[in-house]
């Protein structure tokens, strides 16, 4: 697996910045495991994440899918509860999942809420929040109309939020994906990103881009062919 991986590193050149599709055919070659690797897009913004008007962040429906079972759960109660298992909300509940997952259950990937339940969830946080699955409204988890928060999950959302160093990973589906199936969900949220701009940000936005494969190396995508798309 080490040489597979130092093979894959010699075949990318690094005084190059590669288009897009480039890269992502690459990708695709490079990829040496045996399972299904995920294939993530990585950006660095022109943004300062300490401070709360540079956070970017939001969530995308990729128009591919990630090409993976997303298990949802939905805190809800009484009408939002049909709507949510009607929607294909995998676990639907209130202080019965609660109590479940103080008690160290966590077989699920994504959590939505509807607003008057989330002082309920809220005792939650400190299970939820540290592994990304908190409930917020930014990224389209709390709301009511809840039918259509988890049908986006199940179809394929990405979510998105800087990290340190105004740092933004993003999967964009598998290695399995045909190349242009790749390069469509890799553009919309590319899009979304540059939509979601804070107006405090100054100088250049999207300052470097990177796609890889879950077990690949980091294959430098020219920002500058990005940007005209």
């Amino acid at each position: 697996m080490k040489n597979k991986h130092i093979n894959a590193k010699e075949k990318i050149d690094k005084t190059k910045q590669y288009d897009l599709k480039e890269a992502v055919d690459l990708v695709k070659q490079l990829a040496h495991t045996k399972f299904d690797e995920t294939v993530d897009l990585a950006m660095n913004l022109g943004v300062d994440p300490k401070k709360s008007d540079q956070m970017v962040r939001g969530s995308v429906v990729l128009p591919h899918g990630l090409g993976k079972k997303v298990r949802v759960l939905a805190f809800v109660k009484g009408e939002k509860a049909m709507e949510a298992k009607n929607a294909g909300a995998d676990y639907v509940g209130a202080e019965d999942l609660v109590e479940k997952i103080n008690g160290g259950w966590l077989e699920f990937d994504k959590v939505v809420a509807t607003p008057d339940i989330m002082g309920l969830v809220g005792k939650l946080g400190k299970v939820l929040g540290p592994r990304g699955l908190m409930p917020n409204p930014k990224s389209g988890t709390v709301t009511f109309d809840i039918g259509k928060a988890v049908k986006d999950i199940t179809a394929g959302k990405a979510d998105y939020k800087t990290e340190k160093a105004g740092l933004v990973h993003v999967s964009i589906g598998k290695v399995s994906f045909d190349s242009i199936k790749l390069i469509e969900n890799a553009k919309t949220v590319i899009r979304a990103i540059e939509k979601a701009k804070p107006s405090t940000s100054k100088g250049k936005y999207l300052r470097k881009m990177s796609i890889s494969s879950t077990m690949g190396v980091g294959i430098p995508i020219n920002v500058a062919n990005v940007a005209t798309m």
